[in-house]
């Protein structure tokens, strides 16, 4: 496939006024925010056994041989750098009632699982949000590559726990949602 730089059609039949507007952060917010995805909460545990965690809806599966999803966290954030460290990291997909863990894990704080139920989950012993999620997986660092002020952490799927549960919860237009029922 070969690219042009000529204007297409549509190019042409555009507004001859209009022009891009610049991409700034917020201009960039603004448009992920109309792409609306679930909710996970990436957790871990840090060097001294402290459980780490941060709200992501940068997730996305990569491919089935071996089954790995990938995730965008933070430069800055203590939850990637436990990650790396241990090389493992667990990704629970969060339910409807589960929009306070999501808040909660998305605010800097000193102990962000004081206020949730979760539990560790073998085999690499990583913190599972017991009543928040309903799917969890259980991932080995593959492999991180950097990427402005986040690092996509890719993950090789090694266990997978499941609940019934309510129905998944939703992110977009800077506000929560439910799954529609049906």
């Amino acid at each position: 496939m070969q690219w042009s730089t000529r204007p297409g059609p549509a190019e042409r039949a555009a507004d001859p006024g209009s022009r891009p507007r610049e991409v700034d952060a917020r201009t960039f917010r603004e448009l992920m925010s109309g792409f609306p995805s679930g909710v996970a909460v990436v957790t871990t545990v840090d060097e001294e056994g402290a459980p780490r965690g941060m709200t992501c809806t940068s997730l996305c599966s990569v491919g089935l041989q071996p089954p790995s999803l990938l995730v965008c966290l933070e430069n800055r954030s203590g939850t990637l750098r436990a990650a790396v460290s241990r090389g493992a990291f667990a990704v629970n997909l969060l339910h409807t009632a589960g929009r306070r863990a999501a808040a909660g894990f998305s605010t800097p704080g000193p102990d962000r699982f004081s206020d949730v139920e979760w539990e560790l989950v073998e085999p690499h012993g990583l913190p599972r949000l017991s009543s928040d999620a309903h799917a969890t997986a259980v991932c080995r660092v593959l492999r991180t590559v950097p990427s402005g002020d986040h690092t996509v952490v890719l993950g090789a799927v090694e266990h997978v726990v499941t609940a019934e549960a309510p129905r998944p919860l939703l992110y977009g237009r800077r506000r929560y949602a439910t799954w529609p029922s049906g």
